[in-house]
């Protein structure tokens, strides 16, 4: 169910409502309040699970490639799940009050996530040492935030990139940018 929801969200549009995730997921609309009895409880569930999600991206891509390509893979699903985020708080009305807890648990581990990925990437100098996870995390959610409309993710994964080659180190005896 929660991956129907994630589908039906991420979508958007004019049907974002419960019975559009219970359609995408096979079962009634009984069947799915009674695993969720509120939207607030589907949404909370969906999104706990795409930030754990991300964080055992996270520690999957240590190591597994260079530095940078993690992250840079890491960045491009980050995008995926604002798509769903972005979805989830039109259809479900919750942009204005979403529970204090889980947006600074969300914080948290998604700043921990990258710091996973960060950290190896400056070491190995293919990022600046002077940037931070809350950096990374600010500059993606914003341009997501940023773009709306057909094409807005193809866009925002262009500009992920285009920012990720920002962020390599000016060759030492050059002056600072």
């Amino acid at each position: 169910m929660l991956e129907a929801a994630k589908a039906v969200f991420s979508q958007g549009g004019t049907e974002v409502g419960l019975e559009a995730v219970a359609r995408q997921a096979g079962v009634g609309i009984g069947t799915l309040y009674r695993h969720f009895p509120t939207r607030e409880a589907l949404y909370e569930a969906l999104y706990r699970r795409e930030v754990e999600q991300l964080a055992e991206l996270a520690a999957q891509l240590v190591g597994v490639t260079r530095p940078l390509e993690g992250l840079r893979r890491w960045m491009r699903s980050l995008v995926e799940f604002v798509a769903t985020k972005k979805g989830m708080a039109a259809a479900l009305a919750l942009a204005a009050h979403k529970p204090p807890e889980l947006m600074s648990y969300t914080s948290a581990r998604l700043q921990e996530a990258i710091g996973t990925l960060l950290r190896p990437a400056a070491g190995a100098g293919e990022v600046r040492d002077d940037i931070s996870p809350d950096d990374l995390l600010r500059a993606v959610v914003g341009l997501s935030y940023l773009q709306d409309g057909p094409g807005w993710q193809a866009q925002v994964l262009r500009l992920v990139d285009v920012f990720l080659d920002g962020l390599r180190p000016w060759p030492r005896g050059t002056s600072d940018h």
